[in-house]
């Protein structure tokens, strides 16, 4: 696809349907897998027909490099620093993407300093939130946040309606696991109380370890069915796509890692047209 020509596309401007869908993509461990979960889901949601948005909360803005959008197109428009701000809206900071369907909020630089700035706002915890008040016009946005459990995650938290976790299949990921579980139990009680855990994504699972089944079992038998039967296996097809700026969808569509997110996308929109599963009150071992 022509990145250079899309710089001058408009965003998406569907006609308004039902209030999006609205995921944080977290985990405050990085080098899980959670930018490339972020970026093919919502690149597979797209292909799926779904109007989809992603808001790129991570200062390190992997999800908009990963999307076509380098450090030199950031730096020219608006993004997520502009509108935690107020210097700019949902709609300004909103820009497509070479993928049709596709919209991207970028992140710059300056959302380094944003956790700093914040502290000092008022509605600290619901700046997020307060600008998206009124979009309609996506069925999904999804908002990468950063690997940290500090305000800019907070901040996504309080805007969302679920949290989705990409869980890398290995011991140190498993050991934070109880750790954000419980963050997202105090963001219920506190500051949303329809937060819910939308899942858990299990990736870079490599079939020759035997720890990454070991892991798999463990988080299942503790989340049951929140845990999603897609698992994504370790490719260096969707390591490579990156660094030519597309998805890994874009970039290699037949590789295995590709095809588990084609799946996962199928398995979450199947999984909204069915009742909620019982929440899973069983603590995860450390």
């Amino acid at each position: 696809m022509d990145q250079q020509n899309n710089a001058t596309a408009s965003p998406v401007t569907a006609a308004p349907t039902k209030t999006p869908r609205l995921i944080a993509v977290a985990n405050q461990k990085g080098g899980v897998g959670k930018t490339t979960t972020a970026i093919n889901l919502a690149t597979a949601l797209a292909a799926c027909q779904r109007r989809t948005l992603i808001i790129d909360f991570d200062p390190q803005g992997n999800a908009s490099t990963g999307l076509g959008f380098d450090r030199n197109r950031r730096h020219a428009v608006a993004g997520t620093y502009e509108v935690l701000c107020g210097s700019a809206s949902i709609a300004q900071a909103t820009h497509a993407t070479a993928i049709p369907g596709l919209d991207i909020i970028c992140a710059t630089e300056d959302l380094a300093g944003a956790e700093l700035e914040l502290a000092d706002m008022p509605r600290r915890e619901r700046r997020l939130r307060d600008a998206l008040i009124g979009l309609d016009s996506y069925d999904y946005v999804l908002i990468d946040c950063p690997p940290a459990l500090g305000l800019l995650t907070l901040n996504a938290m309080v805007a969302a309606q679920s949290v989705l976790i990409p869980l890398q299949c290995e011991f140190f990921a498993l050991e934070g696991l109880s750790q954000l579980l419980r963050t997202i139990d105090r963001v219920r009680r506190n500051l949303n109380p329809t937060l819910e855990l939308q899942g858990v994504v299990l990736t870079m699972f490599d079939m020759r370890n035997n720890l990454s089944g070991q892991v798999a079992s463990d988080v299942r038998a503790h989340l049951g069915e929140k845990v999603y039967n897609t698992i994504v296996p370790r490719n260096v097809r969707i390591s490579e796509a990156p660094s030519h700026g597309k998805p890994a969808l874009i970039y290699d569509y037949r590789c295995p890692g590709s095809q588990a997110y084609i799946k996962l996308a199928s398995e979450i929109l199947r999984r909204e047209l069915l009742p909620p599963a019982p929440p899973a009150n069983a603590p995860i071992a450390a």
